[in-house]
Order: structure tokens, then C-alpha cells, then sequence
């Protein structure tokens, strides 16, 4: 995404670097400016998002209401991810955001579905690379990572893929092992939980973020550890409206009391 955005003639010292021809450290050094922005700059992702919305905002005349605000809600830096209530109207978006997006320089591709028909109206080039030698009507959809997460389109449910690296149990490796588990919609909260009480207690504890940590806390965290590959067999809906459910305002209304363990919701 960052390279479909150019960096202004005037910027373009401040992403100036230096290169020895053919690797050759005997040549004289040679210097370039990057015409695009780059991966790793901190000022790639604000500055990529910037030209996104200003996409949205120049196709304002040209383009329905729904199509800009879905630019402007609905993308995670080059992710893109909406719910559309029928598939004709799924069909009629990516085309409109297609263009809307081209207008401004920007080429979206990799489109997935659990609607076969909507995959069928995409160029099969722009489609995931999983499906562009699909079957579609025959063979069943791949499941992909969208965001962190896995997406079966062919259930339409949520899951996770759970592969723990062997760390050392100490305050280190146990917060590596966390927070590598993404989780960003609290799906598996509830399993989570007793590793973070672990760490709130080797907290406590004033442990060095490399010493050993005492018995007790080991055997729970290995008894977590053997346990949490099973959360490769959870899933989850998608969607927790029924197909052709008529529109109607849901609100979810949440209590909880105090604690000093730890919450989840």
C-alpha cells in the first residue's frame, strides 16, 4: 500500500539512503531518494491512510454516500472488511469501490467471500490468490487470515491458529507467549485469563523479567500451556443475525463488578 503513495519532490531528502553498487564495497557509495513511501518509516502508515481518506473524500461527487463511508469506516490500513446484507448489493460495492479506490491510485486485490456469486463477479486476478484456481461451484471455500484472525468463508465462522514457540518460563517469555495470541475481539478472553493472572502475580512478586519463577506459578503455567492448542478447535459465528432477519435495533447492555484478578467481556 505504501509504495501506491508518492512522496512529494520537496520530502523526498528525508528518504534519502545510500547504496554500494552490486553490494561491491571497494565502488563509490551512491545516493537515492525513494519516490514512493517505504515499509518502515514511521510516517508510512498516517501518511498512506491520509491519501486513502482524501481518496474517499475527492469521490464524494461521484460516488454514493455508502461507497465513501465505507473507505472511510471500513479499511485497516490495506484491509479491507464489511458486512453487506445481499450478495447484489455486495456485487454492485466492490465494483463502486474498485474504481473509487483506482481513481485515486490505489489497486485493491486478494477479494474474498462466503458468497460464491460475489466471487464470481470479481476479475479472477483479483481474487485471493487461494481462489483464482477455484472451482467455485464445486470445491469448498480456503479459509484465510483476515486481520489476526482465521475466517472460514466456507462456515463463515471465526477461528484461531494456535502454534505456542517454545520460550523460557520466565516474566519474558510468558508475556511473549501472550501477546502473541491476537485476540481483538475478546473470542477467547476467557482462556487468556489465567496466563495474565500469572504474569499479575509474577508482578507482584518483583521478579526480574529473567529469573526463575516459583514452582507453584510454573506448574499452572505449563498446565496453561498444554491446554491452550485447544483453542485451535474453537470457533465462532461470523454473523449473529440470521440470513433475511429483519432490521431492527439490538443493544447489548453489560454489567460486571469489581475485580482484582482480572475481567473479560
Amino acid at each position: 500500500m505504501y509504495h501506491q503513495v508518492r512522496v512529494p519532490e520537496s520530502d523526498r531528502d528525508l528518504v534519502r539512503f545510500l547504496w554500494w553498487p552490486y553490494g561491491d564495497l571497494s565502488l563509490p557509495l551512491k545516493e537515492y531518494r525513494m519516490n514512493v513511501h517505504l515499509f518502515g518509516a514511521t510516517s508510512s502508515p498516517s501518511c498512506a491512510n491520509f491519501a486513502l481518506r482524501k481518496t474517499a473524500d475527492d469521490g464524494k461527487e461521484k460516488y454514493s454516500e455508502e461507497v465513501c463511508n465505507t473507505v472511510l469506516s471500513n479499511f485497516y490500513v490495506d484491509d479491507y472488511l464489511k458486512s453487506i446484507e445481499s450478495e447484489s448489493k455486495a456485487i454492485q460495492l466492490v465494483s463502486d469501490l474498485t474504481n473509487l479506490c483506482k481513481d485515486g491510485g490505489f489497486k485493491l486485490t486478494k477479494w474474498l467471500s462466503n458468497s460464491r456469486e460475489v466471487l464470481q463477479s470479481v476479475p479472477e486476478d483479483d481474487r485471493a490468490e487461494t481462489t483464482k484456481t477455484l472451482d467455485l461451484k464445486n470445491e469448498e471455500l480456503p479459509s484465510e487470515k483476515v486481520l489476526g484472525l482465521l475466517w472460514s468463508p466456507q462456515t463463515d465462522r471465526f477461528g484461531f491458529h494456535i502454534k505456542v514457540k517454545e520460550r523460557p518460563p520466565t516474566r519474558r517469555g510468558i508475556l511473549a507467549t501472550v501477546s502473541s495470541i491476537y485476540d481483538p475481539l475478546g473470542f477467547v478472553a476467557p482462556a487468556i485469563l489465567p496466563a495474565k493472572q500469572i504474569l499479575q502475580n509474577l508482578s507482584k512478586l518483583q521478579l526480574g523479567w529473567d529469573e526463575s519463577i516459583p514452582s507453584e506459578l510454573l506448574t499452572r503455567w505449563e498446565r496453561w500451556l498444554d491446554e491452550v492448542p485447544k483453542l485451535s478447535d474453537f470457533t465462532i459465528e461470523r454473523c449473529f443475525k440470521p440470513k433475511d432477519f429483519e432490521e431492527s435495533e439490538v443493544q447489548m447492555h453489560h454489567f460486571c463488578d469489581a475485580s482484582q484478578k482480572g475481567m473479560v467481556q
